[in-house]
């Protein structure tokens, strides 16, 4: 149990690595629009007005590819139950997900993709990858 425990612990590390990782390179590949202020929630809101459908290709990554990660190690290295230990780290990267959606202002159509596809879809993924579909 200790063992699946730290499998799980390390993969909401890594996958929040990942996500972390991503969201810092983001602006580097795809500039924020000019005038936007990100620098406080009340300017990403203010600013949202300005922000094209690119602007959220990787914020979807960050999610996307931080659960995959996560889900991945933690089933892979999980001692016992891997899928459920796999499945655990995805539903925790999914609440974070609906905190986000409620925090931070971003058109519905985001949301909804964020949070259909970002989440348990790649959770799934990550655990086949690991090759413990079980």
């Amino acid at each position: 149990m200790l063992k699946t425990s730290l499998a799980i612990v390390a993969g909401l590390i890594v996958g929040s690595i990942v996500n972390s990782g991503l969201v810092h390179v983001g602006p580097m590949v795809i500039p924020v629009p000019e005038g936007a202020d990100v620098s406080t929630m009340e300017g990403l809101a203010a600013s949202m007005s300005l922000f094209q459908a690119k602007h959220f290709l990787f914020p979807f990554l960050a999610h996307a590819l931080g659960t995959l990660a996560g889900a991945f190690v933690t089933a892979r290295f999980a001692a016992e139950g891997q899928a459920r230990a796999g499945w655990i780290v995805g539903c925790f990267f999914l609440l974070g997900g609906i905190a986000a959606a409620y925090m931070i202002p971003a058109p519905l159509w985001f949301e909804a993709a964020d949070l259909a596809l970002a989440y348990l879809p790649m959770a799934w993924l990550g655990i086949r990858l690991a090759g413990k579909d079980n």
